[in-house]
């Protein structure tokens, strides 16, 4: 996978096309990612010892990883990359050559 944790994403296909987000967790085993701000929920919660009176919450839902696109620094999308550097493998940016 080319998206991990952190990286900074476009929405490129679905309800909330065109909006950017951090990724906070990626599903492996799913192929999907949680973004910050993206397909928000609403999800009914019970009365408990944390919250007395229960309610409505919202929160981030899973989206698929074919539906979103790293971001440049500059807010373009674009394709990763991989090369060696100092003994290293680290990923690019195809579009501006540059470390991600």
């Amino acid at each position: 996978m080319n998206i991990k944790v952190g990286d900074t994403v476009k929405v490129i296909a679905g309800d909330d096309k065109g909006s950017t987000g951090k990724v906070l967790k990626v599903i492996r085993t799913k192929n999907r990612v949680i973004v910050e701000g993206v397909a928000m929920v609403k999800k009914h919660n019970k009365p408990n010892s944390n919250n007395p009176k229960g309610g409505i919450t919202e929160k981030e839902s899973s989206i698929h990883i074919s539906n979103v696109s790293l971001t440049t620094k500059d807010g373009e999308i674009t394709r990763v990359g991989y090369r060696i550097e100092d003994d290293k493998k680290v990923r690019y940016s195809l579009k501006n050559n540059e470390i991600i």
